[in-house]
C-alpha cells in the first residue's frame, strides 16, 4: 500500500468520505453532509483524504473555532477503511493535518475521542502527544452506530498543542513526558 495524503476539494473526494464514513461508522445519521466539507473548505477548515492510488482509503475533517481569542481546528472526523487499518494511515492524516495547520499558522488542533476505546485513546496520548483536559458527557447523544451500541457517548476532548515539546517528543517516537 503506498498512501498519499492531500486535501479533498471536490464533490467527489467528498462522496468518497462520505462512504468511508458509513461504513466506520455504520449510522447515516451521524453522516456529514457534502454541503458541511463544501462550507469547511471554504471557510478554512481541513477536509484531508489519504489515497491508495485513486482510491481514499481514509480521510480527516476539521472545522475552524476560536476559544479565548485563540484559533484553533476543531478535527470532527478521522476515518480509515477496515483493510487500511494499522498500517499508519491515522497517523499520517494527523501528522498531515498538523503540516497543513502550521502552515496556516495554527497551533492547536483538538478532537473528541472515545475513553473506552483504549487503543484510540493510547495513540492519541501516547503516538500523538495530546493532553486531555475535559470531558463531555453524552457528547453526541445516543445513537443508532452499532460502534456506540446504544450508549451515552461520553467523550474526552484531546487537545494537540502542534509546536509543544510533549509531541515533538512522541513525534520522534520518545515517551510524552522526559524521564529524569
Amino acid at each position: 500500500m503506498k498512501i498519499t495524503y492531500r486535501h479533498c476539494r471536490t464533490h467527489e473526494d467528498f462522496l468518497a468520505c462520505q462512504e468511508i464514513d458509513h461504513k466506520v461508522w455504520h449510522d447515516h445519521d451521524l453522516e456529514v453532509p457534502i454541503t458541511l466539507y463544501v462550507v469547511a473548505v471554504e471557510t478554512g477548515g481541513q477536509v484531508l483524504g489519504a489515497f491508495d492510488g485513486e482510491r481514499m482509503v481514509g480521510f480527516t475533517f476539521a472545522v475552524p473555532g476560536v476559544r479565548h481569542g485563540r484559533v484553533y481546528m476543531h478535527s470532527h472526523m478521522t476515518g480509515v477503511l477496515a483493510e487500511a487499518r494499522n498500517r499508519g494511515v491515522g497517523r499520517g492524516l494527523k501528522l498531515y493535518q498538523r503540516e497543513d495547520a502550521l502552515a496556516r499558522g495554527i497551533d492547536m488542533v483538538e478532537w473528541t475521542f472515545d475513553p473506552l476505546e483504549i487503543k484510540n485513546a493510547y495513540f492519541n496520548i501516547m503516538r500523538l502527544g495530546a493532553v486531555v483536559r475535559r470531558f463531555i458527557p453524552n457528547c453526541y447523544g445516543v445513537t443508532a452506530s452499532p460502534l456506540h451500541g446504544g450508549l451515552p457517548t461520553d467523550r474526552l476532548v484531546a487537545e494537540w498543542e502542534l509546536r509543544s515539546e510533549r509531541v515533538e517528543r512522541c513525534l520522534r517516537g520518545q515517551s510524552p513526558v522526559a524521564s529524569g
